[in-house]
């Protein structure tokens, strides 16, 4: 396909409240099968499809998307680059990644670049508008493949303890509460607090609070790190 972006002439007047998204791949046939995925979903609309090439993030500032679909079939690590760019950049945009070789330590990296969710192109067109949905929430289904794949959790676990520059003697990690480990199960499935506060019908600041309480006692300084040290220290079941 050719390196240009292509954009839709009618974004002007879709409907504001449809998700818009935006798809990156080097393989048309990819491209036509998605966009006539889309093309009957309500509430989902392409605002711009291209290649994995320099133009992509002028293009995005163009037309900002809710959710950027990423393919990583083609050279992985400049995709790979291009997603964390894409995060530098414009934050508020949720990468997810497609590929048809799923792995490990691809996982790994699409954690490291801050993806939100990390899919199989064997995904239906279904599960993948409901995961385009789940994520322009706001949620982070990708946290769910570190309770099934726990050699990628001791990963990034490793990977967390580098870069916090931790003394070899590993802080005490104080037991959670049962109402804690609960909530943490929750977060291990990409629940929001809000989300949260309303499965377990408390407030959004009690669950702020416990979140606060968990991080401090898990000595961990993000939600993902605290998913993997419950983990790695049997608090939390792996599927």
């Amino acid at each position: 396909m050719g390196s240009k972006p292509c954009t839709r002439a009618e974004t002007g007047t879709m409907n504001n409240n449809k998700i818009q998204i935006f798809i990156i791949s080097q393989q048309s046939l990819f491209l036509q099968a998605l966009e006539h995925t889309f093309s009957e979903t309500e509430d989902i609309v392409i605002v711009g499809t291209t290649g994995i090439n320099n133009d992509v993030l002028k293009a995005m500032d163009n037309l900002p998307p809710d959710v950027a679909l990423l393919d990583l079939d083609g050279p992985s690590e400049s995709g790979l680059e291009l997603a964390k760019k894409i995060k530098q950049r414009s934050p508020n945009i949720g990468v997810i990644i497609l590929t048809s070789n799923s792995d490990d330590n691809q996982l790994f990296l699409a954690l490291k670049a801050q993806a939100v969710a990390y899919l199989s192109k064997e995904v239906t067109g279904a599960q993948l508008a409901e995961i385009i949905r789940r994520v322009a929430k706001g949620e982070h289904p990708i946290n769910e493949s570190l309770t099934n794949r726990p050699r990628v959790a001791e990963h990034v676990l490793q990977q967390f303890q580098e870069l916090s520059s931790r003394t070899e003697a590993e802080a005490f990690i104080s037991p959670l509460t049962p109402r804690e480990i609960e909530i943490l199960e929750y977060i291990a499935q990409g629940y929001l607090n809000k989300q949260i506060a309303a499965e377990l019908g408390i407030s959004e600041q009690t669950i702020k609070n416990h979140v606060t309480s968990i991080l401090r006692k898990l000595n961990a300084n993000a939600r993902t790190e605290a998913v993997v040290v419950a983990i790695k220290q049997g608090l939390i079941k792996i599927n």
